[in-house]
């Protein structure tokens, strides 16, 4: 369906403005049409009323330009009538959907719920969680009854943290709803920010479906080019020369081995297994493909410790680790699997330094007991980890890697393929996944 222009009538709230929530928040609000921006986090609104937004998602200019009503008052919630829900849906230590921020932010919105409302979830969930999980508390909370008084949609957020290319209206939206008539506003009410237009889900499950199959693919995608990178580096052989290779295949997928953390792909394909199991399957392909992938930072450590030890290096050794959010260039840290490098390098007595020009100092402590080095304080280390390409380290190339080597010389894995192995100096033992 092409994207829609023209007043839909509705009042918008969004409630979570984080990676996904901003810049939605963002688009309806240049349009004209009344947003109330919603958070929890009173540091967040304030920032974000003083034009600084810390996930670096949307630039100071699109942020003043739409006019939100920052804030953190629920009370503020009855000037809308349509309702957008887009908080994180993370997941347990022992990888269990935590549905906790979804059904709070859904007793905030149920609190402030009036006749005629729609209340639209862009959170990931399992199939059936829309409707069997929030419902009941929109009703119970509000003292409304559903489908009669109120009604919900779904509506699965396509946001790709630090990519500028494909942004919230430039991806297709898919879009769905609890009956005929919400599902045409829904479409609508999207329809008229989102350029690329919206797709209808038949139900509100196969949207919650598409949404967690969409990034489990990718998670088994990158778990086959793991897995080949495992067998590879057995073999001796540069697993990039054997993708380059087989990339000129026409119908060969362009993936590539690295870690997989952050708040969607290393997370969704839980929720699906998760439902899977409760109606009695037992995931065989989905489980395995993340096995590997939640293995590769202690893959990565371990197989850098034996290259050291291969190369000679004895006695107590030094490693520095550049970068450590979940991917390059955002700031974002919540699931990266560096940390899993890190940890397992210490198990094995190494000492480690670890810089990122982008993670946020007191939250690495805070969540990962971390502390984060300037890079001129990082001391000489026999093996250099590029974990996280930012920009930064992209930019300096070669000789930023080879300046935090003793004497320039020692091990460099680049786990992300990111530097030219043709310009490789002398002395310096190069590996990547």
């Amino acid at each position: 369906m092409a994207s829609q222009s023209g007043n839909h009538g509705r009042r918008i709230s969004v409630v979570g403005l984080g990676y996904v929530g901003l810049p939605v928040a963002v688009a309806f609000g240049r349009t004209g049409v009344p947003v109330v921006a919603f958070d929890v986090d009173a540091t967040r609104v304030r920032e974000l009323r003083d034009g600084i937004d810390r996930t670096h998602e949307v630039e100071p200019a699109d942020l003043a330009a739409a006019p939100l009503h920052l804030t953190h008052d629920p009370a503020d919630l009855k000037a809308a009538d349509f309702h957008i829900v887009a908080v994180p849906t993370p997941i347990t230590d022992t990888k269990r959907p935590d549905l906790s921020p979804l059904l709070s932010a859904t007793r905030t919105v149920a609190g402030q719920l009036k006749r005629g409302d729609i209340v639209v979830f862009e959170s990931t969930v399992y199939p059936g969680a829309t409707e069997e999980d929030c419902v009941p508390i929109l009703e119970a909370v509000s003292g409304l009854t559903f489908g009669r008084d109120f009604s919900v949609g779904y509506s699965p957020e396509r946001i790709n943290p630090g990519d500028k290319v494909h942004r919230f209206e430039t991806i297709t939206k898919v879009v769905s709803g609890s009956d005929p008539e919400t599902l045409d506003i829904v479409a609508k009410v999207y329809g008229s920010v989102v350029q690329a237009g919206v797709h209808p889900a038949p139900s509100i499950r196969a949207a919650e479906a598409a949404k967690v199959i969409e990034n489990t693919q990718r998670d088994l995608n990158i778990a086959l080019m793991n897995e080949l990178a495992l067998i590879f580096a057995r073999l001796g052989i540069d697993t990039q020369d054997v993708l380059k290779a087989a990339g000129t295949k026409w119908n060969f997928l362009p993936f590539s081995p690295g870690l997989v953390g952050g708040h969607c792909i290393g997370v969704d394909p839980y929720y699906l297994t998760h439902r899977a199991q409760r109606a009695g399957y037992h995931p065989e392909v989905i489980l395995a493909g993340r096995r590997i992938n939640d293995g590769m930072g202690a893959w990565v450590a371990s197989e850098a410790v034996k290259r050291l030890l291969r190369n000679g290096c004895d006695g107590s050794l030094q490693v520095s680790v550049l970068g450590v959010t979940f991917k390059e260039d955002v700031p974002d840290t919540r699931n990266t699997r560096v940390t899993d490098i890190i940890q397992e390098l210490e198990a094995f007595g190494v000492q480690v330094a670890v810089n990122d020009p982008l993670a946020d100092p007191e939250a690495v402590a805070e969540e990962y007991g971390l502390a984060l080095a300037a890079l001129d304080a990082m001391p000489p280390a026999d093996a250099v980890i590029l974990a996280v390409p930012h920009a930064a380290y992209r930019q300096g190339g070669w000789p930023l890697v080879a300046s935090r080597l003793k004497n320039g010389r020692g091990l460099v894995a680049d786990v992300r393929c990111c530097l030219e192995r043709g310009d490789k100096p002398d002395g310096i033992d190069l590996w990547r996944l």
